[in-house]
């Protein structure tokens, strides 16, 4: 059996036009929230391919909603309902309900149909999540793409061009904030729908997970953008906020569901906590990578978005620290007049990503994701879990953290060695969530 998968009904040059459908057509009756929407696959089905398995329910889902917002006013379903469909079903890879699934038949679970009903569920309402997260994310970074196409409010920006530049771009953002918000709301209604499947001993503790991880991504969001108004310089506060903002949303807290649905006792649950925030902290390293180093046709946005905006992110925060220890004035200038200055030249983004590289500051990052994947894994193997489900979440772990990617070689050099040596420069690191690191937190 093959799962229809989320990119069936889009493929390259044949996306849907600004403000036209993106979902299968058709005007299906109502589907009742919590009616089945992926009744009778087997689990071996489903782990033949997860993200289609998704997909589908998200299909399903998405098409009731769309339908829905769409009779309530044809504008509203066309500018907003659709397009937050289209960014859901098109171009993720599905990694949060991977997480999730995984676990789930790590811990044994997953044998009963209205468990694996629950976790489906589950997993298409992390990904509505991630819509709301990326859509408003764009906003607030004023990113001009998405995943290799343009960004939600700048496609909707351009739909009315004759209202003007500067209200089509009003315009866009303040749709794409709501465009957020309905997916946050639709994230919600999954999450609910679920709950009755979920059974009564795990219904709570997976309610209770919702409710942190939800506060803990706009919590780290706000962190992300006060760091970078207050031109904060803090690399212990730059993983702070990469643990709220990706860390936990991410791999924690969805390896923490698929355990809380499986009925995982505590030595599992507390393993597998501390293998996802290793290597959730090791995604967003990896991304702060991506973002200075990466290439827009394997990232889907352009190269040096963090830089231009002025990211206070660990690599940053690693490269000042370096060159102020070594009283290194040159790169120091170089951070300060060139990262969050706008527009820059490819020259200029060369230069940046120079120092990045001479101070030690990349591969100091470099290292780190190493050692907080080798420390995840660790962990994973604490958690007890079955041989064939612990190998895949194995894989999606260093997947996450970017260990089988490669950066190309920063224009215009960057590729020679660090000019300050390692040493004990850099910050120590801090616990997520505490001042101190506790038990089992990353050291």
């Amino acid at each position: 059996m093959r799962h229809p998968r989320a990119g069936d009904h889009a493929t390259a040059g044949q996306d849907p036009a600004p403000g036209h459908r993106a979902v299968p057509d058709g005007h299906p009756a109502d589907v009742p929230d919590d009616a089945p929407v992926f009744a009778g696959a087997a689990a071996e089905e489903i782990d033949a391919d997860v993200p289609g398995a998704v997909g589908h329910v998200l299909e399903t889902v998405l098409r009731d909603r769309v339908e829905r917002a769409r009779a309530l006013d044809p504008v509203f379903g066309a500018d907003i309902a659709e397009r937050v469909a289209r960014l859901t079903l098109h171009g993720g890879k599905r990694m949060r309900p991977q997480l999730l699934w995984w676990a789930l038949r790590g811990c044994g679970g997953g044998l009963e149909p209205d468990q694996r009903e629950s976790a489906l569920r589950l997993a298409a309402a992390l990904e509505l999540l991630q819509t709301c997260a990326l859509v408003q994310d764009d906003v607030m970074d004023a990113s001009a793409l998405r995943r290799g196409r343009p960004a939600l409010h700048v496609e909707l920006g351009a739909q009315y061009p004759a209202q003007g530049p500067r209200t089509s771009r009003s315009l866009g953002r303040a749709g794409a904030i709501l465009a957020g918000d309905l997916a946050l709301a639709w994230a919600d209604d999954v999450f609910a729908a679920q709950q009755a499947d979920a059974g009564p001993k795990a219904a709570p503790a997976v309610r209770e997970i919702w409710r942190e991880m939800r506060t803990e991504m706009v919590a780290g969001q706000y962190l992300d953008v006060l760091d970078q108004a207050t031109s904060a310089r803090s690399a212990a506060r730059a993983i702070r906020a990469a643990c709220l903002k990706s860390a936990r949303y991410s791999v924690e807290r969805p390896l923490a569901l698929g355990a809380a649905l499986a009925g995982a006792g505590a030595r599992t649950t507390e393993a597998l906590g501390v293998a996802g925030r290793c290597a959730g902290i090791a995604f967003q390293l990896h991304d702060d990578l991506l973002g200075a180093f990466g290439d827009p046709r394997l990232t889907g946005k352009p190269s040096g978005d963090d830089l231009r905006e002025g990211k206070r992110t660990y690599l940053v925060a690693v490269a000042r620290a370096r060159a102020e220890e070594h009283r290194d004035r040159a790169s120091l200038e170089v951070l300060d007049h060139r990262i969050g200055a706008g527009r820059l030249s490819q020259a200029e983004l060369a230069e940046v990503r120079d120092v990045l590289v001479a101070t030690g500051a990349r591969a100091a990052v470099e290292k780190r994701i190493e050692r907080l994947v080798r420390r995840g894994t660790d962990h994973l193997a604490g958690a007890a879990l079955a041989p064939g489900p612990a190998h895949r979440l194995r894989r999606l772990l260093n997947a996450a953290a970017g260990l089988t990617d490669t950066w190309p070689a920063p224009g215009g050099g960057g590729q020679g060695p660090s000019q300050h040596p390692a040493g004990n420069d850099e910050p120590p690191p801090t616990a997520c969530l505490s001042g101190t690191a506790g038990p089992g937190e990353v050291r």
